[in-house]
């Protein structure tokens, strides 16, 4: 009875062991929640803003003349993006939609979340 008991926690140990260093190999891939999310925002396009935290991210972003910009609401309430210039204004961006802008002229268009006014962000537009 007692070998059968040894063997049993010996069989137990062994299977316990080789789960855990299964799933030790999915998680030490190097990559952490933190790394995952910056890897999310650094894949979207050099043509798109996330509105994510009560920021714009990037907050400022250079393109060409006839260039358009997308920015998306990635928060759970209502932002806007409105230049300060009145150049454009998005009205209200619910969670989840989105708000693109051609530029077709040169110059720095600095823009705000006009219900957030602390957010802001800059256009950079060149020939």
């Amino acid at each position: 009875m007692k070998i059968k008991k040894i063997l049993f926690i010996s069989i137990f140990t062994l299977s316990l062991l080789a789960l855990l260093i299964t799933f030790s190999g999915c998680a030490s891939s190097g990559q952490t929640a933190a790394t995952a999310a910056a890897a999310a925002t650094n894949s979207i396009s050099k043509n798109e803003i996330l509105i994510e935290s009560n920021t714009f991210k990037p907050n400022s972003v250079t393109i060409k003349v006839g260039d358009s910009i997308k920015w998306i609401n990635k928060d759970s309430y209502n932002h806007t993006v409105t230049a300060k210039n009145g150049e454009f204004d998005s009205g209200n961006i619910a969670s989840g939609a989105e708000f693109s802008f051609a530029f077709t002229k040169e110059g720095t268009y600095e823009y705000i979340c006009g219900i957030h006014t602390f957010m802001k962000g800059t256009i950079i537009v060149t020939k």
